[in-house]
């Protein structure tokens, strides 16, 4: 029994919306209450089309004096009728030339996003394969780095006086004898 009546207290409680999410929780909750019952969908609306122009027109007639005081107003409805189917097939032509216009940005920008994606790739693609290619060479040289201090084990110690005065005639701007680059005379 106190169970019927929270529910039907809870039913009768007034719901205060406060934004759009509060507005589709209860129509989500009110469709939710029933799932059997089918959902309208609205039809999305049809294009508008005007009549074709008439083949053959009985009356034909001018906004001159002479017509008679009805007929002005026949050539008016008529002159409007023609007028607006006008109008209408410039606006259709209008829309037609925008949205060629449109697909055409959309795919000159979809294929400029390629392109430069693309070329994006192929940098990475090459600094990868540099960075693959320094490991490769790295590794035969660390090989090389440790027989050399192996080597500079083996040297004597006038040697190495040499190299250290040669180190600090280079700081001192002098000539160094033992250089990386060669020094050109001319």
């Amino acid at each position: 029994m106190s169970d019927k009546k929270e529910l039907l207290d809870e039913e009768k409680k007034p719901i205060v919306i406060k934004n759009a999410t509060d507005l589709q929780r209860l129509k989500l909750e009110k469709l939710m209450k029933n799932p059997e019952k089918p959902v309208v969908i609205p039809e999305p609306p049809k294009q508008k089309t005007l009549p074709p122009p008439p083949d053959f027109v009985r009356n034909v007639m001018g906004s001159s004096a002479g017509a008679g005081s009805g007929e002005f107003h026949v050539y008016r409805h008529l002159r409007r009728k023609e007028y607006a189917r006008q109008k209408f097939i410039q606006e259709k032509s209008e829309k037609e030339k925008l949205d060629e216009e449109y697909h055409k940005k959309i795919e000159e920008n979809r294929k400029a996003a390629e392109e430069r994606t693309a070329k994006k790739r192929a940098k990475r693609l090459k600094k990868k394969q540099k960075a693959k290619t320094k490991i490769k060479k790295v590794k035969p040289n660390t090989q090389n780095i440790s027989s050399q201090s192996e080597s500079d084990k083996n040297c004597t110690d006038s040697e190495t006086e040499e190299i250290q005065n040669d180190s600090n005639d280079k700081d001192r701007g002098g000539p160094a004898k033992h250089s990386i680059y060669p020094v050109w005379k001319l």
